[in-house]
């Protein structure tokens, strides 16, 4: 196992993300396989993990306690458990005490190792920075007084809201956990993210790496080009080995949902084999022929005569994500928008499509885009409600 030294202790460069554990055939995400579950945190023990990554809302709240069970067959030195605060998911009021209370109680535990402010975002930024709730102050006080020995925070958010966020908190951050591999390194502007934690001297924890499993299998001709270059490398592995290309890159979490996944991830952390220029080139090539990408370069010439004020180079880039697949990144970004300003709100006027220098058909772009995020069931519910409100 490769480790990464983190302030006085080696993490492993590998962690085992709990998000996706493997479920009990028929049953409901809170139907997890508890005995798969032990033997893939056995096997991951016996080969050096020693990092555990779980979140308040993983398989409803079951991943937590799961994982807290299966680690307790082990001397609690010889591992680390991170979990989260769920103040991206929106509420009415927000408690930090009592969530962080019950989780120490579901993990039985008196600390956390690792703890994390959960996707400090666009929609979630609110809640943070509100001094009424005071969430950020109180986690500071429960690592003072030794509740969390060290204390960072994940975001799915752009570069300009991680960079507001770092302005106020980040001297008190140790740590942040991004998207990041090889598609989104530009596609959501992870290089950004990375540049940006990097020059703040905040260490980087991967989460995505493999893009929820997107980057596990490519087309034919792509693969074929990774084999040429590597033969003996499964295609998973070249998201994990362009991670290591990444010197601030401390842990990489991947969602592992079965023990041939874990085996064959453990195969890869074995050895330390960053990509070299030309695999990079070939790495990026691929990444960029999966994006199915409009080819905006966001010069902002559209929005001066757009009459509803639209960021429309934003809305255009959260659409080329959508294209790729689904995500839900996408509907939080749309969410973080004024409705007046979200691409439903485009009349279809043409001036943009007039003046774009890539000849971008930017009003139809801004309906399908708009149709896509209304099946969307979360999205769906968000209009329906603002209809009801409207009457």
């Amino acid at each position: 196992m490769i480790y990464h030294t983190f302030s006085d202790i080696k993490l492993s460069a590998l962690g085992f993300g709990t998000m996706r554990l493997p479920l009990i055939a028929g049953g409901s995400v809170k139907d997890i396989d508890v005995e798969q579950v032990k033997t893939m945190i056995k096997l991951a023990m016996d080969n050096g993990v020693n990092y555990f990554d779980t979140a308040w809302p993983y398989h409803d709240g079951e991943s937590e306690r799961v994982v807290a069970e299966a680690l307790k067959e082990y001397p609690k030195d010889s591992y680390y458990l991170a979990t989260k605060y769920p103040g991206h998911q929106i509420a009415d009021t927000y408690d930090p005490a009592d969530i962080f209370e019950k989780q120490l109680k579901k993990c039985d535990l008196e600390y956390f190792d690792f703890y994390l402010l959960h996707n400090v975002c666009e929609t979630s930024q609110d809640a943070y920075f509100n001094p009424k709730w005071g969430i950020v102050e109180y986690f500071l006080e429960q690592r003072k007084n030794g509740r969390i020995k060290h204390l960072g925070f994940s975001s799915h958010g752009r570069p300009d809201n991680l960079r507001h966020f770092l302005d106020t908190y980040g001297d008190e951050m140790e740590f942040c956990q991004i998207q990041l591999n090889y598609l989104d390194w530009t596609l959501q502007n992870a290089n950004e993210k990375y540049k940006l934690l990097t020059e703040r001297n905040i260490p980087v924890w991967v989460m995505e790496p493999l893009r929820g499993g997107k980057l596990a299998s490519l087309a034919p001709q792509a693969a074929e080009t990774l084999y040429s270059l590597r033969p003996d490398e499964k295609i998973p592995a070249w998201a994990f080995r362009y991670l290591q290309t990444l010197p601030n890159v401390v842990v990489t979490l991947s969602g592992m949902s079965n023990v041939a996944q874990m085996e064959d991830n453990l195969k890869t952390f074995s050895t330390f084999e960053p990509l070299d220029a030309i695999e990079l080139d070939a790495l990026y090539q691929i990444a960029e022929s999966l994006k199915n990408s409009l080819p905006c370069t966001a010069c902002r010439y559209c929005c001066k005569d757009c009459p509803k004020g639209l960021d429309i180079p934003t809305i255009l880039s959260y659409y080329n994500d959508m294209r790729f697949a689904n995500s839900f990144s996408v509907g939080m970004g749309i969410d973080a928008m004024p409705q007046d300003k979200q691409p439903s709100a485009c009349i279809a006027c043409g001036k943009c499509k007039q003046i774009c220098p890539q000849s971008i058909d930017i009003p139809t772009a801004m309906a399908d885009f708009s149709a896509a995020l209304a099946k969307i069931p979360h999205w769906a519910d968000i209009c329906k409600e603002r209809a009801n409100a409207q009457k």
